[in-house]
C-alpha cells in the first residue's frame, strides 16, 4: 500500500487529512514537529510526504533541505506563507508541489494523485515520436530509483533536476525551450514556473561541474533555452 507521510502540527488539519487519504486507500504516518518527521524520512522513505512549513523543532523548509540530501520521493508542500520567494524555495530544493492553506481535502487527494502519477518509475520523460536516445558518456541515469551518477560519481539530483537532465541528455544538441522543457520533464507544470526553470538547469551544472569542471553540459542559448552538450570525441 503507497505510504504517505503527513508532517502538521496543527492535530485538527493533520486528522482531516488523514481520513481523507485513508479513504482513498492510502496508508499514512503523522508527525507533528519536523526533527520526528526528518528522522523517519531519512530511516524510511515513504512513497510522498506532506510537509508543512512552519513546524515546531525544525521547519518545513529545512526538513526538505535535509531530507533531498538522501530522498528524492515526491514531497508536496503545506504553507499558509505563498509569498514567492518560499515558493521558489521550495521549487529549488525539490519540492514536487505546494499546497496552500486553507485547501479541500478533496484538492488535496487530487494533488496527491497527480503527483504520484508524474512521479511513478513507469512515467518517464515524455519525447515525441521517432525522437532517439543521445549517448552522454560516463552520465548513468537509473529511471527506475530516480538516480543519476557520472563517471560513478552520483550527483544526488532532486526530482526536479533528474527530470530536466532526462529530457537534456538523452537529445545531445537539440536546444529546447523553457515552456518545452516544462511540458515534457514535469508533465503537470502547476507552481512551477519558466523562472524556476532556470534555476534547475544553475543546479545540475553545478552538480555536474563538481564532477566534470573541465566542460559545460548545459549551453544555454540565448532568447531560446537550453541544449545538452556532450564532450566531443578523445
Amino acid at each position: 500500500m503507497t505510504r504517505i507521510v503527513i508532517v502538521e502540527d496543527e492535530l485538527d488539519i493533520a486528522s482531516v487529512v488523514q481520513d481523507y487519504l485513508r479513504h482513498a486507500g492510502y496508508d499514512t504516518e503523522h508527525f507533528a514537529d519536523g526533527q520526528s518527521a526528518l528522522e523517519r524520512i531519512v530511516a524510511a522513505p515513504p512513497d510522498l510526504t506532506l510537509l508543512d512549513i512552519m513546524l515546531p523543532r525544525l521547519d518545513g523548509i529545512e526538513v526538505l533541505r535535509r531530507a533531498r540530501e538522501h530522498t528524492a520521493h515526491p514531497i508536496i508542500m503545506l504553507t499558509a506563507r505563498i509569498e514567492e520567494v518560499d515558493r521558489l524555495l521550495g521549487l529549488e530544493l525539490g519540492a514536487d508541489d505546494y499546497v496552500c492553506k486553507p485547501f479541500s481535502p478533496r484538492e488535496l487527494v487530487a494533488r496527491v494523485r497527480a503527483v504520484l502519477r508524474r512521479t511513478a518509475p513507469a512515467v518517464a520523460a515524455q519525447v515525441a515520436p521517432g525522437d532517439a536516445p543521445g549517448n552522454a558518456p560516463g552520465l548513468v541515469l537509473d529511471d527506475v530509483h530516480w538516480r543519476a551518477s557520472l563517471d560513478g560519481t552520483p550527483l544526488n539530483l532532486t526530482r526536479r533536476e533528474f527530470g530536466l537532465l532526462q529530457v537534456l541528455s538523452r537529445h545531445p544538441g537539440r536546444i529546447f525551450s523553457r515552456a518545452r522543457l516544462l511540458e515534457l520533464a514535469y508533465d503537470d507544470t502547476v507552481d512551477v514556473t519558466e523562472r524556476a526553470i532556470d534555476s534547475h538547469v544553475k543546479n545540475l551544472r553545478r552538480k555536474l561541474g563538481a564532477v566534470t569542471p573541465a566542460h559545460d553540459w548545459i549551453r544555454s542559448v540565448y532568447g531560446v533555452g537550453f541544449a545538452w552538450e556532450a564532450p566531443p570525441p578523445a
